[in-house]
């Protein structure tokens, strides 16, 4: 069965994004383990907010099939990216169990939290930068129910990030 991995960088105080959804705080002077965790996975899941975020800087990863989940959007200019418009639990455990390699699931907050609140995340790669940023979007919401997770790897890199890899108990 594949797994859903989520794969995103962290702030020390449980940020995601900055209040206007800004990540220039992120490290991108090195490749942090990108490289091999990018072999591992054929498809990202993504809210609308995500994608056309993506879309600032061309089309959203070609070499995946890119699921995004969103209620606005309407023309899909790319062959690798499929609108998702049924109820994202129930779409997320068929394409778990279809054949292939592991899913990112990329980002969005709310589609985080749903995935998560279902149980259905497999691994959290959770890449601490060492910022507080003292606003901003939170990783989890305050409705998430208690969750489980064990340490399966920890990787200190010279910038001070630390990469915090967990599977789901």
């Amino acid at each position: 069965m594949r797994k859903i991995v989520l794969n995103l960088a962290l702030s020390l105080d449980g940020l995601i994004a900055g209040p206007n959804g800004e990540y220039d705080w992120c490290f991108s002077d090195a490749d942090y383990g990108m490289t091999e965790f990018m072999k591992s996975i054929d498809s990202t899941i993504m809210g609308g907010k995500s994608y056309r975020l993506l879309l600032n800087y061309g089309p959203p990863y070609p070499e995946l099939t890119n699921y995004v989940v969103t209620r606005t959007e309407r023309e899909n200019p790319y062959r690798n990216v499929v609108f998702v418009r049924e109820k994202i639990s129930s779409f997320v455990e068929d394409l778990k169990n279809k054949k292939g390699k592991n899913i990112w699931l990329y980002g969005g907050a709310e589609i985080t939290q749903i995935l998560l609140e279902g149980n259905l995340v497999d691994v959290l790669m959770l890449a601490i930068h060492p910022i507080v940023l003292g606003d901003g979007i939170r990783l989890f919401g305050k409705s998430i129910s208690r969750k489980q997770f064990e340490l399966a790897d920890s990787i200190r890199y010279p910038s001070e990030l630390v990469q915090l890899i967990y599977n789901k108990k």
